[in-house]
């Protein structure tokens, strides 16, 4: 009939129970009832009589063993820094919102879900009232998937110190409930709007008793039992279902609206019938002058119980999307890891020369990263990512000079003798934990300001946790099972839905997946075999090793000019015939073209045109082709042939016929050439500048020291000092370690001792002034008595004591001498031996009788 007809049977809510929230501390004000009220007082018992049942968080973290409080801090590593001085501080801080914030970002789906519906629920909030608002008492399908899912969720967050209470008194953190209830400035993801109670709390008494009589109930005497007796209305399924019945067909079509939220609407000054009739019944209460909203009592009767549209107790599956042979997985990835190497090692070698400068707020120009982009013949995407990896792996830094450009590190150096396996192990070792983010290169920050490849901006402490955690997902699958992207990022939302966290993570795990990729950890997209022991904190390099091809010492002419390495050719020839030709294509075959311009490189590196023919014929196969020699011996013939020296400069030359044609030429305007000699032209230009101009003309000058011999043009490569490879933004705190965790546990145990120790009453009023929750103040004569007189009985006393920075601290110790103005005892708040300085003391207090 409409949206108030569901059959669903929704669960019997509790009217709200405020008065309870007052009487019972959360963490946010544990800390302030005292330790020693905290400590007597013995709180409520169970229906059996077992057990007193917690009044406040730190009540439930004192009662947990020492292991759930592992599993806490664990949890939460933000709780030690630093360590908490006793249970109380350590729920006071496990309730501040950066710390609940940083929590509720980790949980999953689920339980999330689980605390949202928790702080639409009264308080506390029953098990039975919580598992009708995730499953509407459905028994069946979902509903019965999040019944069984439920206790887990529910164990997450009270691990977590999120929820505390039996299962008949739940009860959420206090800022957590602020955080996910929902309000006008914050809506939930529930789209539940605000109780009835909360909605009519600025309403006038008048017409909250004329809602009443509207509804149909006798009136009350005062706002608040109206408010009880509509509240009672609206949660009682029959009589609810009763009062819809009568509602206008046209009005379940405005509940329809505004049932799964959100649940505010716009109304005119003289709304329509439906409208009216729902708010003149309180089914629609007014938020402002033009705005109403939907009571959560009525919203949840119209969605049969139900706090969320749909929930998701059980994570996405990741099935395998395509099988293929693990060998041919690992060959495809051993191909792009060769050219991975490849494509580092000639980026970081274009920057050896003449490096692109550093930005005055850091980073590298989009001009020097399109110049990049077109060196590497890959897209600018592309280009970024191979300058952070060269860049995370410790190739590439700033020189730091006041001329401020990049060029390799000489760890570029001792990278490039490894053999290719380790040289790979080395760029993906630093990949995986690297928490800048290329991707983000082009986007702009809160400022407005440009994100640049090298910047400093480009950190996201999240990027190392979904890398590994994309790869363990591939990992999970059959060897050589590659899995779909869109799988794979519904089970990371899944695992962290937060808005803003979440979106984050899925444009972390495309990056990743096409890193993977190129790098050569992934193969066909599924994992590979080096690629699963790098996951594994494993060198993947014994791994990778087999599966390269073997380096080559040869090549093969052709005679269109160009050579066919077969292979990666061996570091001498490499490098040889990278300066003596041009690489054309990369592939599993690099093919290198030879050029006028590329042998006259060679030349001016020093070599003869005799060393050249040499070379060929010893690194190929085939024979030198004839044009291939044509053209080495007509380049060396006119290398040479002209002369550039410094006069500012000049051209010399014994044919003196080039010489006119030089000067006859229109494009050599520029150079400011004038006749000298017959065989000498001086020029205005520089000879750098004169070289590069006769060459752009067509001609093959050398240049000429002072007494007339060759200049060998072999620039020296450019290496920074040495540098350290940027450090991982981490994460939050790290993770402790069962040492550290063993530890905390101990001093927060030693701490509560001491925080909840009940002191003897003084004797008087005059001696001492002890009140709960304050440092004790007592006489120094009287301190100096009481520690002796303690050292004497070996019993335990309480104390407080300010240390040389001003801090104070309440502590109870055993002494054990007393002398030069120091007390040496056991402390039992820091678990260990210690000695204070009498006049450091403010103040002395005996421990009651049951505690000594």
């Amino acid at each position: 009939m409409g949206a108030g007809r569901r059959t669903r049977r929704p669960p019997d809510l509790p009217t709200g129970r405020r008065d309870e929230e007052a009487t019972v501390p959360d963490a946010s004000t544990a800390g302030a009832t005292g330790a020693a009220g905290a400590a007597g007082a013995t709180g409520a018992t169970g229906a059996s009589g077992g057990s007193p049942l917690p009044r406040s968080l730190a009540e439930a973290l004192r009662a947990r063993d020492d292991a759930a409080l592992a599993a806490l801090l664990h949890a939460r590593p933000d709780l030690l820094s630093p360590v908490p001085g006793d249970v109380t501080q350590l729920a006071t801080r496990a309730g501040t919102r950066a710390s609940v914030v940083r929590a509720l970002d980790r949980l999953d789906r689920f339980a999330l879900q689980t605390a949202e519906a928790l702080a639409v629920a009264p308080e506390p909030c029953p098990y039975e009232v919580l598992e009708g608002l995730l499953t509407g008492g459905e028994t069946e399908g979902e509903g019965e998937r999040a019944r069984s899912a439920l206790p887990r969720a529910l164990a997450t967050l009270r691990d977590q110190a999120l929820v505390w209470g039996d299962d008949e008194r739940l009860r959420l953190v206090r800022t957590a409930r602020e955080l996910l209830a929902p309000s006008a400035q914050r809506p939930s993801p529930t789209g539940l709007g605000p109780t009835v109670s909360e909605a009519t709390a600025g309403m006038s008494p008048t017409r909250i008793q004329e809602i009443v009589a509207a509804a149909g109930l006798p009136a009350t005497h005062d706002p608040v039992s109206a408010v009880t007796a509509l509240t009672a209305l609206f949660t009682d399924r029959q009589r609810m279902s009763r009062l819809l019945d009568e509602a206008p067909a046209e009005a379940h079509q405005v509940l329809g609206r505004l049932v799964w939220g959100p649940p505010y609407g716009e109304v005119t000054p003289n709304p329509t019938v439906p409208v009216r009739w729902l708010r003149d019944r309180g089914l629609l209460l007014p938020a402002s002058a033009r705005t109403v909203v939907l009571p959560r009592e009525v919203a949840l009767h119209l969605r049969g119980g139900l706090a969320h549209r749909s929930v998701e107790p059980v994570a996405p599956v990741v099935p395998a999307h395509r099988e293929h042979r693990p060998q041919l997985v690992d060959a495809n990835a051993a191909g792009q890891a060769l050219a991975a190497l490849s494509t580092v090692e000639e980026l970081v070698k274009s920057w050896e020369h003449a490096g692109p400068p550093v930005l005055r707020a850091g980073g590298l120009s989009v001009r020097d990263l399109k110049r990049t982009a077109v060196a590497l013949d890959a897209a600018e995407p592309q280009a970024a990512f191979w300058i952070e990896l060269a860049y995370a792996a410790g190739l590439l830094a700033s020189d730091g000079e006041a001329d401020e450009r990049y060029a390799p590190t000489p760890a570029f150096d001792d990278w490039c003798e490894l053999p290719p396996a380790e040289r790979w192990s080395a760029l993906v070792t630093a990949w995986l934990p690297a928490t800048r983010t290329p991707g983000l290169v082009g986007e702009q920050d809160a400022k407005g300001r440009t994100l640049s490849v090298l910047g400093p901006e480009l950190d996201r402490s999240g990027a190392p946790e979904v890398r590994r955690r994309v790869l363990e997902l591939l990992a999970d699958l059959p060897e050589g099972g590659s899995a779909d992207p869109e799988a794979v990022l519904a089970r990371l939302a899944w695992e962290r839905p937060v808005r803003g966290t979440s979106e984050l993570r899925a444009r972390l795990a495309r990056w990743t997946l096409a890193d993977a990729e190129v790098l050569g950890v992934t193969g066909r997209g599924a994992l590979s075999g080096p690629g699963r022991a790098l996951l594994a904190h494993a060198d993947p390099a014994p791994l990778l090793a087999p599966l390269l091809p073997e380096p080559v010492d040869h090549v093969l002419l052709q005679a269109d000019l160009t050579a066919v390495a077969p292979g990666p050719l061996r570091r001498p020839l490499a490098e040889v015939l990278a300066v003596l030709a041009d690489v054309e294509s990369k592939g599993g075959a690099t093919v290198y073209r030879f050029t006028p311009g590329s042998v006259r490189r060679a030349l001016d590196a020093g070599r003869a045109a005799a060393d050249l023919h040499a070379f060929l014929a010893e690194h190929s196969i085939t024979p030198v082709p004839q044009p291939l020699a044509y053209l080495i011996d007509d380049v060396a013939r006119r290398h040479g042939h002209l002369r550039v020296g410094a006069a500012s400069s000049y051209v010399r030359c014994d044919d003196d016929g080039m010489l006119n044609e030089i000067l006859a030429d229109k494009r050599s305007a520029g150079l400011g050439l004038r006749r000298l000699a017959p065989t000498v032209l001086a020029a205005q230009a520089d000879p750098t500048a004169l070289l590069d101009g006769l060459r752009a003309m067509g001609y093959a000058p050398a240049a000429e020291s002072r007494t007339g011999d060759v200049l060998v043009a072999r620039a020296d490569a450019h290496r920074t000092p040495d540098r350290q490879p940027p450090v991982p933004v981490p994460d939050g705190p790290p993770i402790p370690d069962e040492t550290l965790l063993g530890a905390a546990v101990r001093a927060i145990r030693a701490g509560d001792v001491a925080a909840t120790a009940v002191r003897k009453e003084p004797a008087s009023a005059e001696s001492a002034s002890v009140v709960p929750g304050e440092l004790p103040r007592t006489s120094a004569a009287e301190t100096l008595a009481t520690v002796q007189a303690a050292a004497l009985t070996g019993s335990a006393v309480w104390i407080g004591y300010v240390n040389a920075e001003g801090a104070a601290s309440q502590r109870v110790i055993a002494p054990v001498r007393v002398e030069g103005g120091f007390v040496t005892g056991y402390d039992h708040t820091a678990d260990e031996v210690r000695t204070y300085a009498l006049h450091r003391i403010t103040g002395v207090a005996e421990l009651a009788e049951e505690h000594l």
